[in-house]
C-alpha cells in the first residue's frame, strides 16, 4: 500500500534507508546535492506491507540548477528509493516511482511543477517513466558522478536543459 511518507516516524525512514544503503550514504553525491533540504511532503511516498510495516520509501526533494550568473532552474529531485531488502523485487519501488510521476504530473496541472531530475540507471527510469540525460549534458554535481545517470523528466511538455551547478534550491527575495 502506498501512503504519504509524512505518516511515516522519521526514525522508521532512517532505519530502512540504512538497510537499502548502508550508513554510507550520507556522503553520495545526491546528498551533497540536496544538502541540509527538506523532503517535499507531496511528492514523498512510502510502501506499507499487509501488516502496516514499513518497507519502502521515496523522497523527493527541492533542488536547482545554479547557473553561472546565480541564476536558478528549479528541479525536484527525486530519490532515494529505497526498498526494504526483504522485500526487493517486488515492484514496491516501481510503485512508488509511478506515484510521484502521477503526483508531479497533476501538480503541473494545477499549479506548474518544476522538472524532476536523479541519479539513475538511464535504462530503467528512461523505460517506465521517460526519464533521460537528452538535456543533462551541461549539467555538473558536488562529488563523484557519472553524467549519463544524470536524469530528468518534464511534468509538463517543457523541455529540460541548461548549464550549471546542482544544488539546493534556495529562496531568493526579491
Amino acid at each position: 500500500m502506498i501512503v504519504p511518507l509524512e505518516s511515516q516516524p522519521a526514525d522508521a525512514i532512517e532505519r530502512l534507508l540504512d538497510a537499502a544503503f548502508g550508513p554510507a550514504r550520507h556522503g553520495r553525491t545526491a546528498y551533497l546535492i540536496r544538502d541540509a533540504m527538506p523532503w517535499l511532503p507531496a511528492l514523498s511516498f512510502a510502501t506499507l506491507d499487509a501488516d502496516g510495516a514499513l518497507i519502502g520509501t521515496l523522497q523527493s526533494w527541492p533542488v536547482a540548477l545554479v547557473q553561472a550568473d546565480g541564476t536558478q532552474m528549479p528541479l525536484t529531485m527525486v530519490g532515494p528509493v529505497a526498498v526494504d531488502p526483504a522485500h526487493q523485487g517486488g515492484g514496491h519501488g516501481r510503485a512508488m516511482m509511478d506515484a510521484v510521476v502521477a503526483a508531479a504530473r497533476a501538480q503541473a496541472d494545477v499549479q506548474g511543477s518544476a522538472p524532476l531530475m536523479m541519479i539513475g540507471d538511464p535504462e530503467y527510469y528512461g523505460r517506465f517513466w521517460g526519464f533521460s540525460a537528452d538535456g543533462t549534458g551541461g549539467w555538473d554535481a558536488p562529488g563523484p558522478f557519472e553524467k549519463h545517470r544524470l536524469l530528468a523528466l518534464s511534468v509538463d511538455g517543457r523541455s529540460v536543459d541548461g548549464t550549471g551547478m546542482l544544488g539546493p534550491r534556495i529562496a531568493v527575495s526579491a
